[in-house]
């Protein structure tokens, strides 16, 4: 019979073998799930013509109000819908290069284009914005039309690049039970869309799909990576030698812009309402 002690160490060799058993099945997993992921999605649409932004970037944003074309900044990324081609021309007369920002993962019930999303892809509000409700990225073969046609605005328009919103339906309560994968797919899609028209694309924020998307997008946005100390996630673009742009929306630039500067992260300090104020971190 065994002893008390013999029992115990037995039971831990046992649970030990168990939780190896677990971490091997779960590495099994993981390994099997990209795989799966390489195995499906599409290769990147290569974009020779665009331009791209260099690693250190000086750059501004501004989504609300009159677009002020005096900030001394290399690219200006501005709302597609609320501005129109002579900006754009102006700007690039002015050495500027010119981003369009288009929502594509949720519906706003103010854009001239609201009508043509059917009520089936629309789910629900997006939390603090009463105009705005989440889009079932999965059905591309109502959603694609949609979008594309307003990426062939911003190329109509001559943008030099897209940055496309709300990327990160999954890790949300949108009224749709999307995966990991649909969102891969459906950003994938978004970034392919936009090399096909001639433009640049940015990731904005989704840091936890940074490994799988790199190879697609051609420079990142994000927000409130100090705040929220997530901004280790976009490291990877700049070792990849393509910008991170950073917006802070809380803290001193004294506070934020050290940390920005030591990631190589072309950071600003904004206001959350993204009209014209700027300051810079370097």
């Amino acid at each position: 019979m065994a002893t008390m002690l013999e029992h115990r160490v037995s039971t831990a060799h046992s649970v030990a073998a168990v939780f190896v058993m677990f971490v091997a099945v779960a590495g099994l997993f993981t390994l099997r799930a990209s795989l799966v992921r390489a195995q499906t999605l599409p290769p990147p649409v290569i974009c020779p013509t665009c331009w791209v932004p260099p690693l250190v970037t000086s750059w501004q944003w501004q989504l609300d109000g009159r677009v002020d074309e005096s900030v001394q900044a290399t690219l200006y990324d501005v709302d597609m819908f609320d501005n129109d081609a002579a900006l754009v021309a102006r700007l690039h007369a002015q050495g500027r290069m010119v981003i369009c920002y288009i929502d594509v993962g949720s519906w706003e019930n103010w854009r001239p284009d609201k009508d043509s999303f059917p009520a089936e892809v629309l789910g629900k509000m997006y939390q603090g914005f009463r105009d705005e409700r989440w889009l079932d990225i999965r059905r591309l073969d109502s959603l694609g039309p949609i979008l594309g046609a307003r990426l062939d605005q911003c190329a109509a328009k001559g943008f030099d690049g897209a940055e496309p919103d709300n990327l990160e339906g999954y890790q949300n309560d949108t009224g749709f039970p999307l995966t990991y994968a649909d969102q891969l797919a459906f950003n994938v899609w978004i970034a392919n869309a936009a090399h096909s028209r001639g433009l640049n694309v940015a990731l904005k924020n989704d840091g936890d799909q940074v490994a799988d998307l790199l190879p697609y997008f051609d420079w990142a946005l994000v927000e409130q990576c100090v705040q929220y100390d997530f901004c280790d996630q976009f490291v990877p673009f700049t070792q990849a030698g393509k910008a991170v742009m950073a917006a802070e929306y809380r803290g001193g630039t004294r506070r934020v812009c050290p940390v920005l500067n030591a990631l190589n992260f072309n950071g600003i300090r904004k206001r959350v309402n993204l009209k014209k104020r700027r300051v810079p971190c370097r």
